[in-house]
């Protein structure tokens, strides 16, 4: 097992536990502290949380690999029980219940779901007979995936909940129609657009610039999609020179002699394109007609519940953090604050940085949660730029490993709990980094192995031990 374990994974693993203690003791340091390892700093109680994320990787290593799949679905049990249970916590923390408080210890049980969902949905997607391509099939994965986040949602803990998101990436590893990815990434665009540009207006007419953009995008879409899935070149030409034509005319016509609104002439363009499907799908019997009609209606629908659900259903705070991403809003000294002092120390680091401690925002403590949620400013205020691309260099190093490790799995279960790893390694990058940077909502995840705290640590290095040992065994001879 020694002789078949990835070092190289273990190597970049164990520097970014040093690059990450590094940052949480210039991100928790205070002028006249003498003791950066005393057990009453945060940086001292990270070398303890990183010292027994050492020892629980052992003790997953010394495991058969075996266990891990016999007790996949014992464990994703015991885990969602767990995040029940914390439902009814009675101690609520920064408005969240997801913490539950043992004496001096806090553990957050949605960080160890993770591992025991991975497992899970890799235990049930490599079962005999399992085809992703079968309905029931594909809601049981769904299922497996909704379930802990419908927990951790209750727990009012959706940063956490977000995370399992990352899995839909395994799904379309496995197999899942490319459609359903792009139709996720088609709600964000729809989203995007229609709320950043709902309030401005094309050349002094009525016209929405994001409800015609959206529209617009809707049908080209849709011509794309009959293209894609139903090869009917003549049918996609005519879409989109009808619908992209009268689209025009009718804007021609509202700027230059009777101003009116223009969305009218697109949703009437919908309306056609929708009978032109139905007719084209009962005719040829093809069910992809059909499909795409349903694309183009939830994608309609989607787009004007959006606003309703920005203004009545999120919470305040999440109104207000998505407002001021989208340049709606510009609160500096309320939801835009940690973005932007977390900007500004930043790019007070320069290119090489201000050095190890030397940082003045984060030792004023100027940005909040910079030792959890957004310490990638403290590596970009005292190691500066190098240091920010060097860190992201080990995280590219990490994921691409792990492709390579979940490619040459000899089964189903290793390949699909690796993708699985992946996937969320860097669904936290992405989005911890983007939150620090201003790219992306501020949803309070941790940066794997950087953020302060044992949860996210153990939970991360379960998570990769437990694909480590599964790999070690790959090519172990079985009695």
């Amino acid at each position: 097992m020694l002789r078949s374990l990835d070092w190289w994974t273990i190597g970049i693993y164990l520097a970014l536990l040093a690059f990450g203690w590094i940052s949480v003791c210039g991100a928790s340091y205070s002028y006249g502290d003498t003791d950066i390892f005393s057990l009453d700093t945060r940086s001292g109680m990270q070398v303890v949380w990183i010292a027994t994320s050492v020892c629980l990787g052992l003790v997953l290593l010394l495991l058969d690999d075996r266990f891990y799949d016999t007790f996949a679905y014992v464990i994703y049990g015991l885990l969602l029980l767990l995040l029940f249970a914390t439902i009814f916590n009675p101690h609520e923390i920064k408005g969240s219940r997801s913490w539950l408080v043992l004496g001096p210890l806090r553990v957050q049980p949605a960080e160890f779901a993770k591992f025991a969902t991975a497992l899970a949905l890799a235990k049930f997607m490599s079962a005999y007979g399992y085809n992703i391509h079968r309905w029931k099939h594909f809601a049981g994965a769904l299922a497996i995936i909704a379930a802990p986040m419908l927990f951790i949602i209750m727990q009012r803990e959706t940063g956490s909940a977000l995370v399992y998101l990352a899995f839909f990436l395994v799904l379309y590893r496995e197999g899942m129609p490319g459609c359903v990815l792009f139709t996720g990434v088609a709600a964000v665009l729809y989203f995007v657009v229609g709320i950043r540009f709902e309030q401005v207006y094309m050349f002094g007419t009525p016209t929405s610039v994001g409800k015609f953009v959206v529209l617009l995008l809707v049908e080209v879409f849709t011509a794309g999609m009959v293209m894609a899935y139903c090869r009917d070149r003549r049918t996609t030409v005519a879409m989109l020179a009808y619908g992209v034509g009268l689209t025009a005319a009718g804007l021609l016509f509202s700027v230059f002699v009777i101003p009116f609104d223009v969305v009218w002439v697109q949703l009437g363009v919908i309306a056609l394109t929708l009978a032109w499907l139905a007719v084209a799908a009962l005719g040829s019997r093809l069910r992809n007609y059909w499909l795409i009609m349903a694309f183009t209606v939830g994608s309609v629908a989607f787009f004007y519940s959006a606003d309703y659900v920005l203004n009545n259903v999120l919470e305040p705070h999440q109104r207000v953090r998505i407002n001021v991403l989208l340049g709606l809003e510009e609160d500096l000294s309320g939801a835009g604050y940690n973005v932007h002092q977390s900007e500004i120390a930043i790019g007070s680091g320069g290119l090489e940085g201000k050095g190890f401690l030397n940082g003045t925002q984060t030792k004023l403590k100027f940005v909040p949660e910079q030792d959890t949620d957004f310490i990638f400013c403290t590596v970009g205020e005292e190691e500066g730029f190098l240091g920010s691309a060097g860190v992201l260099i080990l995280f590219l190093a990490l994921v691409l490993r792990l492709i390579h490790l979940a490619e040459r799995q000899p089964f189903r279960f290793g390949r699909i709990y690796g993708y699985s790893v992946l996937s969320i390694f860097l669904f936290h990058v992405f989005i911890n980094v983007g939150m620090v940077l201003g790219l992306t909502p501020v949803i309070g995840i941790p940066l794997p192995f950087f953020s302060y705290g044992g949860s996210s640590l153990w939970g991360f290095t379960i998570l990769l031990f437990i694909f480590l040992r599964i790999d070690a065994g790959r090519n172990l001879v079985r009695t």
